[in-house]
């Protein structure tokens, strides 16, 4: 928003008379700039060590997912841009060139493909598993997160479009332009819950029908959402330290958890019903268990610097950590 100043006239002597004290002191406060899209927090130094083990990368590792079937993570790194799958302990396996950096990253479903949204080239790409082989869409401008809904669609929020896209057997056959800054996205059944973190909502969409459902707040400035095995949508409020959850048929806020850090990267474990968010004010990765009505903290562990994402193995309940800064991953035990 443009800042303008209140204009003020010096003061005649006829109207000093009825306007006492009228001088440059009395000018009106120029209006606030609205509040940006949160961000996450400038980690601190590491005072504690990482848990776990700690293995090099790639620069500006940021976006993960595993994936169970084929046991490979998928991690997004930079210069040069590229997916690299690596096994279980960190050893890369495989590495496939993108178009444009990617921040955020989703399996299609279990078995891949990975669905990568390249920003910077306003491209979605699908990478196979195990083998890597790429297909390539062209959706609209700067696509952050990307999400498959159960009938196959789709939807690809482009942030700085503010559209939705919804890529149909590699095409793009609708577009929703209900969004101001579409961040992260997730998906229960054919509803999708997407993040608008330029006007702190959440908003569900039945993408199979291409209907716009529900548009409600979603705190001081939401970031990421993931889905849990009870079909609500967790969502990040970075700037607003806490986890909300929603239930999602109807959209409603169930119930808030404050949660101090910064919280910023989610993954969702469905064996363990655990939801693990980073803490980038802390260098924290805190899991809270999704079991019941009100989530409760089961674990907390010290990660490496700048943990912006996190991914989690359902199977053996390892959590990976990646670091923005130091292009590190860490590996987590958790339920040792």
């Amino acid at each position: 928003m443009r800042r303008t100043a209140a204009v003020l006239l010096p003061c005649s002597l006829a109207v000093a008379l009825v306007l006492a004290g009228c001088s440059s002191g009395d000018a009106a406060p120029a209006a606030a700039e609205p509040a940006k899209a949160a961000e996450p927090a400038d980690s601190p130094e590491l005072t504690t060590d990482p848990a776990g083990t700690v293995v090099d990368l790639d620069p500006d590792a940021e976006g993960m997912v595993f994936d169970p079937v084929t046991g490979l993570l998928a991690v997004a790194v930079r210069d040069p841009n590229r997916l690299v799958l690596t096994d279980v302990d960190g050893v890369t396996q495989a590495e496939i060139m993108l178009p444009g950096h990617a921040r955020h990253l989703q399996l299609a479903a279990p078995g891949g493909p990975v669905l990568v949204p390249a920003e910077d080239s306003n491209t979605l790409v699908q990478v196979a598993l195990p083998g890597g082989e790429v297909t390539e869409t062209a959706v609209g401008d700067y696509p952050h997160d990307a999400a498959q809904v159960a009938s196959g669609q789709i939807l690809v929020g482009d942030e700085k479009g503010g559209t939705l896209s919804v890529v149909t057997d590699g095409e793009v056959t609708r577009t929703f332009d209900s969004q101001t800054q579409p961040g992260g996205v997730a998906t229960v059944g054919d509803v999708a819950g997407v993040v608008d973190v330029g006007a702190f909502t959440i908003t569900t969409y039945d993408v199979a029908a291409g209907e716009l459902q529900t548009v409600l707040d979603a705190g001081d400035g939401p970031t990421h959402v993931v889905a849990d095995g009870r079909g609500r949508f967790l969502v990040a409020d970075t700037r607003g330290d806490a986890l909300l959850v929603y239930g999602s048929d109807p959209l409603e806020l169930q119930s808030t958890y404050e949660l101090d850090g910064n919280p910023y990267g989610l993954a969702y474990d469905s064996t363990d019903q655990v939801v693990w968010v980073t803490l980038t004010a802390t260098n924290e990765v805190v899991g809270l268990s999704t079991a019941g009505d009100e989530l409760t903290e089961v674990a907390r562990f010290p990660t490496v610097r700048q943990p912006n994402t996190v991914a989690v193995d359902p199977t053996t309940g390892r959590v990976f950590v990646g670091s923005r800064e130091t292009g590190q991953l860490q590996l987590v035990d958790a339920r040792t």
